[in-house]
């Protein structure tokens, strides 16, 4: 009864960290930034079942492609996770499923500059997956900065400084500054392949 209390509570935590990105209807357009709840002392998002209104499932549809799936909060083991599953093609200039939040750090110390980078912690079909970012830098609705990680058969914790993100159009900041940053997603994309990613946490250090 502990531990659930004490799961529950961090989700209500991060409940105030992670706002519903109203305006995004495809991968990198994002929601105003400004809708959402400030951040709370806690930076680890579980994927609890009280988080799934705070995101929000996107394919390549709104562009014209063909990539379909779905996304499923569910519990195993005593695991609590978002389940990403779907088939990405590239044809009609496709390529991507997502599933997407608005993110507000205002409220944190520096809004915060201090952080470094993000956790995830996921486990999949062995195929590589990507953490999204948006900043208030990313001016065109396909932009936006990118880190690849791997999801294996076991539940496995990847670190992403935020040196590692790459953005997607080579403009500067060549690197996502964290008091800037608006949304997150992690995403399936960029080659046809089949896409099965479950995601327990996401956490900022």
């Amino acid at each position: 009864m502990a531990a659930l209390r004490q799961a529950r509570s961090r989700a209500a935590r991060a409940a105030k960290i992670i706002a519903l990105a109203l305006g995004m209807v495809m991968a990198g357009i994002p929601g105003d930034g400004g809708s959402g709840v400030k951040a709370g002392e806690d930076m680890s998002f579980p994927m609890t079942g009280d988080q799934a209104a705070y995101w929000r499932f996107v394919t390549d549809g709104v562009m014209g492609g063909v990539s379909t799936g779905r996304l499923d909060f569910a519990a195993q083991d005593g695991v609590d996770f978002a389940r990403l599953t779907g088939d990405v093609s590239t044809a009609n200039n496709g390529g991507f499923i997502q599933f997407r939040a608005g993110l507000n750090l205002s409220g944190m110390p520096d809004s915060g500059a201090g952080l470094t980078g993000i956790r995830v912690t996921s486990r999949g079909n062995g195929e590589t997956y990507f953490v999204h970012l948006r900043t208030r830098d990313n001016r065109r609705p396909w932009h936006y900065y990118a880190a690849p990680f791997t999801a294996g058969d076991d539940w496995q914790q990847a670190t992403l400084p935020f040196d590692s993100f790459r953005h997607s159009a080579g403009m500067t900041p060549p690197t996502p500054r964290p008091q800037d940053i608006i949304s997150i997603g992690i995403v399936a994309y960029g080659r046809d392949h089949r896409a099965d990613v479950s995601v327990s946490e996401i956490g900022f250090y």
